[in-house]
């Protein structure tokens, strides 16, 4: 074989089919039709000895398989095996047999994938290069920028009805009955929907609308310096560099100053960013908050390593100096916390630990005319302006009266809740954060509010004792669970509690939430007792402008309700 010759046989899967010496690929069938159940052993009898064929090779591609592979030494066996085998009874069961095509050399298939993978590879870093760190940190958080705005809410719009669409057809298949009925009824009225879909809502501030980011400390990708930033890619994507914020039109330019503020601080302090490859480092993440009265939170977290009690005390007082006297008493900061970020626990959650070095221990925020503390960890919507619109639009689907008792579940700081209490007799709120129902009952007071409790546990155990002091005959439920959806226990508790007539469901990924959704509309069951809650009105609301996410409200109803408000036959 020539030089040329053995080049393109590397570049070819089947040159090997060329070659002279025998291969059991170059005369294969494929036969079908074969039985459930027999052995290769009295097959290969039925070929050889019954038949009096002479096969080569018996190729099963995987143990089960209704069909397989027989190979012979020449084309005129090949040929006498298909005319012999094609419409044969055997074991009750009718055999074709055809040509098969050979397959690819195994070697220089896997030579030829990993050519592949490595040229796209280089093509994608050469691609990565040619962009860059700013632009490539805007086509990660804000990959819309770009796009006009009515084009943005129209796309989340058609998204949402997608979503809605797949959910209606994966509640069809569990359905039977009534439920079944109404689910059809439903779907021939709203064109493949569960429900009824109103406009997307959207507010008018569409730019440096986030009042909560949390940045990592880390290092760029063109000078190496130590930056405050967003991360350019995951660590599983092999990178761990930063890219700049300062192009990023989401973010508020107080945030983005008190980052250019602190970065100098940081890159003066001696000591090195965390460095997730080794866990070598310390200066980790900072979070900011910023609210609509001008409250600024920060928060410098940082791994200890091997940092004395007495060095991490120095550096707390020097980050206190630095905002209160130093050149970082430019960007205003009301509020300043120093967070030791240890290595994860077993149970994949951070050891951290946060403390108080300047100015208050919280901020306050205002939501709907009232007002609302807002501790370190403590859950609070990131746009606030558009938190009121979510607010308003769960009140309207709900419909509460003084009647109703509203169980807010998942309740953070008592937002919804509070937001709610003008409207109905009573409240009760669930939430697993302790600072979090500590900053509710606050806000309790600050806004002399007398119709409403905050408990604090893991909404699964919390919810049988909760509703139990519930006295009001009509009970609302609002829904506003982590991105992982309401706990199995905890959804049951609410299908089965007779008294519940309607809950909304807040979803920050509606794709997400579909399972708890599904199961809540489920067919009554042994295991999805109380009569099923289906959808009856849903609305997209655009929390976070120029990115691809939106929140969803669904509003739920017991079947039966539904079905007699609309005259449909129980």
């Amino acid at each position: 074989m020539t030089a040329n010759e053995s080049s393109g046989a590397e570049k070819n899967p089947y040159a090997y089919l060329d070659r002279k010496d025998f291969t059991s690929e170059k005369f294969k069938i494929e036969i079908r039709g074969l039985p459930r159940y027999y052995g290769i052993g009295e097959f290969r009898k039925l070929l050889n000895e019954k038949l009096g064929l002479e096969t080569c090779k018996i190729k099963p591609p995987k143990k089960g398989s209704a069909w397989l592979y027989v190979s012979f030494r020449s084309e005129e066996n090949r040929q006498k095996a298909i005319e012999k085998l094609n419409g044969i009874l055997w074991k009750n069961s009718k055999l074709t047999a055809q040509i098969a095509k050979p397959a690819p050399d195994p070697f220089v298939k896997r030579k030829l994938e990993q050519e592949r993978k490595e040229a796209k590879r280089k093509r994608q870093k050469t691609e990565d290069e040619s962009i860059s760190a700013a632009d490539k940190i805007k086509s990660i958080t804000i990959p819309l920028w770009n796009m006009p705005y009515p084009d943005q809410l129209e796309l989340k719009q058609k998204e949402m009805r997608s979503i809605l669409t797949n959910i209606c057809k994966e509640m069809l298949e569990s359905s039977r009955g009534d439920l079944q009925d109404w689910l059809n009824y439903q779907k021939d009225k709203y064109e493949g929907l569960p429900c009824e879909l109103l406009p997307i809502l959207s507010t008018d501030k569409i730019t440096e609308y986030r009042n909560k980011c949390e940045f990592t400390v880390g290092r760029s990708t063109d000078s190496n310096e130590t930056m405050i930033g967003f991360r350019l890619s995951s660590y599983a994507a092999g990178s761990t560099a930063v890219g700049p914020i300062d192009d990023l039109c989401h973010i508020p330019s107080r945030m983005k100053t008190v980052i250019k503020i602190l970065e100098e601080f940081v890159r003066n302090s001696g000591l090195e960013p965390f460095q997730p490859v080794d866990h070598s480092g310390h200066w980790r993440q900072v979070t900011v908050r910023t609210t609509q009265s001008g409250h600024l939170m920060v928060i410098v977290g940082i791994h200890p390593q091997d940092l004395t009690q007495e060095q991490l005390e120095e550096l707390k007082s020097q980050l206190k100096d630095f905002f209160e006297t130093g050149k970082g008493s430019e960007a205003g900061i009301t509020s300043l916390h120093f967070q030791i970020m240890n290595k994860k626990s077993r149970d994949g959650l951070n050891q951290d630990n946060i403390s108080h070095i300047a100015g208050s221990k919280c901020i306050e925020e205002t939501l709907l005319g009232m007002k609302f503390r807002v501790s370190p960890q403590a859950f609070f919507q990131v746009n606030t302006t558009a938190a009121e619109v979510l607010y308003k639009a769960a009140i309207e689907l709900a419909a509460p009266n003084e009647d109703t008792a509203l169980l807010d579940i998942c309740c953070g700081t008592g937002t919804i809740g509070l937001a709610f209490s003008k409207h109905c007799g009573e409240v009760f709120g669930v939430e697993m954060v302790e600072d979090a129902i500590k900053d509710a009952k606050e806000n309790v007071l600050a806004n002399n509010v007398t119709n409403c409790e905050f408990f604090v546990g893991k909404a699964q155990y919390m919810l049988p004792p909760t509703i139990r002091r519930i006295t009001k005959t009509d009970i609302i439920a609002v829904v506003d669970p982590p991105r992982a959806g309401l706990h199995q226990r905890a959804l049951l508790t609410l299908r089965k509690t007779k008294k519940l007539s309607r809950l909304v469901y807040v979803s920050c990924d509606p794709r997400a939430a579909a399972r708890n959704l599904i199961d809540l509309a489920r067919a009554t069951s042994k295991q999805y007792t109380g009569d099923p809650l289906v959808p009856v009105k849903a609305v997209a609301v655009d929390m976070f402008p120029h990115t691809k996410h939106c929140e969803l409200l669904l509003c739920l109803q017991r079947l039966s309700v539904a079905m007699r408000a609309h005259n449909l036959p129980v």
